[in-house]
């Protein structure tokens, strides 16, 4: 029997890369706007480079392009382009359609909830905090718990561990297969791909079961559930 989820956040539950392209393109707005003599599509080019070279949470990223760059960091650019790309990160932080809805419902049902992220434990909290999921989870599971990222066994029976549940009591559902999917496989758990935050291209998932809308997840679960008794 399906006891809990376990969630992904980034792109399973926020529309994450929404938010960071638009963050950049303000930051980068600014930074010429503040002086910086580069085109616009060449150094949003150069900081998603770096961004995917180096971690899409990278927390220092415009001080390594500008260093990168242009050997050195010019500080009025710089403030420009954090100021930039926080304000624009809080105005383009949202949830997909539909999840507090399935959150909501998944509760009424007694099926407990908690998170496995590979993002900063700090980032992740101020992102859960701040959409108004931070009473869903019983337990987040972030990098720093464990020292290693998805899908190393390590975060997957970290967060059961705290759950005190079996891997076949739970489901993982995510974004990305190589991580999300792959790693909860291989401990013995269903996996859903959330087809809607797929970024990579990706042609097969590996996965149980494949959505198109996050809201899907609550009817598999009543039919697993159904199927159990």
């Amino acid at each position: 029997m399906i006891k809990a989820v376990i969630f992904d956040i980034d792109n399973t539950l926020t529309d994450f890369m929404r938010m960071k392209r638009a963050a950049v393109d303000a930051a980068v707005d600014d930074m010429i706007d503040a002086g910086l003599d580069i085109p616009k599509r060449e150094m949003v080019d150069k900081i998603f480079e770096v961004y995917w070279a180096e971690g899409i949470e990278d927390q220092n990223i415009f001080d390594k392009v500008l260093q990168k760059e242009f050997g050195r960091i010019d500080y009025k650019i710089l403030a420009a382009a954090i100021i930039g790309y926080r304000r624009a990160k809080d105005g383009y932080m949202t949830l997909y359609p539909h999840v507090k809805l399935t959150l909501t419902e998944l509760l009424k049902m007694g099926i407990r909830m908690g998170v496995i992220s590979d993002a900063p434990r700090l980032s992740l909290w101020k992102r859960i905090v701040g959409l108004g999921l931070h009473h869903y989870f019983e337990h987040v599971v972030t990098f720093e718990d464990t020292g290693e990222k998805k899908p190393s066994p390590k975060p997957f029976n970290k967060v059961l561990e705290l759950m005190k549940i079996n891997p076949d009591e739970a489901i993982m559902i995510g974004d990305w297969a190589e991580r999300d999917i792959k790693g909860a496989k291989a401990l013995g758990m269903k996996a859903v791909w959330a087809k809607y935050g797929n970024e990579f291209d990706t042609k097969v998932s590996g996965a149980d079961y494949e959505i198109d809308d996050i809201h899907e997840l609550v009817e598999i679960i009543r039919k697993l559930n159904a199927e159990l008794n």
